[in-house]
Order: structure tokens, then sequence, then C-alpha cells
């Protein structure tokens, strides 16, 4: 096979997931706090993948005037990815109708099914979450256009399942829509097995992270260049009375403060000094502003610094779009070399 057949082929392999999205390549961008900002997402979609907004806690206005800023800088199709637990979820989807964002990605649970409709109602592509193959199923009955399924290996808050597995549970059984698979994906020949397997495309967040547009601290970007796959682990939880949401980061004093912390609330809690509802929000409060204080100020002791296992793999820093180029031509090159 030489490299025209190459590109046509994984061309066929992703035109469920180009065709849904309206973009040349069927590649996401991870929609990471502060990173997937209105630089990185038009760069992403300028060189031809799919960028999206990340939301996080914005207020609508936030939101709006983000939207119309990356539009300012992409004439190309972009999505927004908005946390199903906001308190003001369906005014972000309004604002995302009135400004005729082309594609809504819900994410961080299960999205209740009336903001499914309106945005169904706002004529917008709608993608959910699935880390389970019934959540999946759901997802599609209750109109979903679209996948995504996220392996442990990502970076930020993350479900127990690996990528390969979810892959294999939910791949066969969802033919209904395209799915796109996330979680731990670095390298093109990944991308190619994916695709292979009947995936619609794929979704990448950390190797975006030290892209050239990306507006992260150098100092964030340098942890990023000098961090292995080990070094990404997910946050430890002391006691189950104390319930913490794993989040995968980079190790640094913050992570093991965050373990002392829990033991000294949870000391107090025992003795008498506060009860477990105060114990349960010092626990959950000690990371607020944390990433912010990571990606930004570049503080990466005090910060959090969320990065997938795939961090081994950023080597260097590149514009968005020879990232993806890079990502093309090893999928390019697993298919000739067959």
């Amino acid at each position: 096979m030489d490299k025209l057949a190459a590109q046509e082929q994984i061309k066929h392999l992703s035109s469920r997931g180009r065709e849904l999205l309206g973009v040349e390549h069927s590649i996401l961008g991870g929609a990471m706090t502060w990173v997937s900002e209105r630089n990185l997402v038009a760069a992403i979609s300028n060189a031809g993948g799919f960028g999206v907004i990340a939301c996080g806690s914005m207020t609508t206005e936030l939101l709006r005037s983000e939207i119309r800023a990356t539009k300012a800088l992409t004439s190309k199709p972009f999505g927004v990815n908005l946390i199903v637990m906001h308190p003001d979820l369906m005014d972000l989807v309004e604002v995302c109708g009135e400004e005729q964002v082309g594609c809504i990605v819900l994410a961080g649970g299960i999205p209740p099914r009336a903001v499914m409709r309106r945005v169904k109602e706002l004529g917008a592509t709608l993608i959910g979450f699935a880390p389970a193959l019934g959540i999946a199923r759901k997802l599609v009955r209750d109109g979903a256009d679209g996948l995504i399924i996220e392996g442990t290996e990502a970076g930020g808050h993350i479900g127990p399942v690996a990528t390969s597995v979810l892959a294999q549970e939910i791949l066969p059984n969802i033919p209904e829509v395209p799915v796109f698979v996330a979680g731990g994906i670095g390298r093109g020949e990944a991308i190619l097995s994916y695709l292979e397997m009947g995936a619609a495309g794929c979704q990448l967040g950390t190797r975006f992270v030290c892209s050239e547009e990306s507006i992260a601290h150098a100092n964030f970007k340098e942890a990023f260049l000098k961090g292995a796959a080990r070094d990404a682990m997910p946050s430890v939880q002391v006691d189950p009375r104390f319930p913490v949401i794993p989040v995968r980061a980079l190790q640094n004093e913050a992570q093991k403060r965050f373990i002392e912390t829990q033991h000294s609330v949870i000391e107090r809690w025992r003795s008498g000094e506060i009860d477990q509802k105060s114990a349960q929000l010092e626990i959950e409060h000690f990371w607020a502003g944390a990433l912010r204080r990571a990606v930004i100020d570049g503080d990466i002791e005090g910060g959090s610094l969320m990065a997938g296992q795939s961090v081994g793999m950023v080597n260097a820093l590149q514009p968005a779009a020879s990232i993806i180029a890079e990502l093309l031509d090893q999928a390019e090159d697993a298919l000739i070399k067959r």
C-alpha cells in the first residue's frame, strides 16, 4: 500500500466521524478546562480536526464571549463541552443555540433528558460520554448523535475502566451512531487500531497541551515535556467514608499535601471537632482553583497538573497542525508497513 492509498483508507475508516463533525480529520481536541479555549480550539479546527471549548464553570456570558472569540479565529466547525452538573446547564445550552454552535458535548454525568431534547430542538449535534455499554444504549435511545468512550488512562476526572476494554465492550454493540475513543491516545498507530475496531475517530487532550497555540503556562508545558506515563497517577482516597472522585494528574507537592489533608481532616472528624459534612466539604475544597494555579499561573507544585498517561509521548512544543499531521503520518505509515 502506498501513501495515497493509506490516506484514502483512513478517510474511509473515519468517514462516519468526519461526516458527523463536518471535518477533514476525525480527531477531536479533548475539552480541558483553562487549556481548551479560543486559541487552541481554533488551531485544532483550522488544522482540519475538531476543536472543543471547555466551558467548565464559565458563566453564560463568559461562554458567549468565548464562542464569539473562537469564531473570530476560525470559520471551521468546533464544539462546546458542557458539564451536566453545572447549575446553569440549560441556560448554557441556550447560549450555544443563540450563538449557533453546531455541536454540544455533554460530559461529567448522565445528561437530563430535558437538556438532550433542548439540544436537539436547537438543531445542534449532540455527543455524550458513555462510560459503560448500558449508558451508551441509554444515550442513543435519548437522542445522542454520537458518543465518546474515555478510558481511565485519560487526564483529569476518570472512571475505572481502561480504554481498550471500553472499546471492546462498546464499539461492536453500538452501530447506531458514531463512537469516538479517548483516553491514553498519543500516537497514530493507536488511532488506526481503534478505527479498525469500528471507532469513528479519536479524541486527544494531553497531546495538545504543549501545542504552540495552547495558552498553558510555560511551567505547565515543561512539566508535561518531562513527564512519563507512570508520573500521571490518580488522586488517592484515604477513607471510603469520605469519597474522592479520582483525578489523574502528574505527581507533585499538592498531591502529597492532599493525602496529608485528608488524614488531618478525618482525624478532626473522629475527635468530634467537625461533623462529617463539613469534613467532606473541606476535603473537596482542597483543589479549589488548583487547576488554574497550575495552567495559568504556572504553580506546578501547588496546583493540579491534570494529565493523561499519554504524557510520556509529549516530547516537543509543536503547532497543533503539526501534531495532527504527525498522528496521521504515523497511522498511514502503519498501514504501509503491513
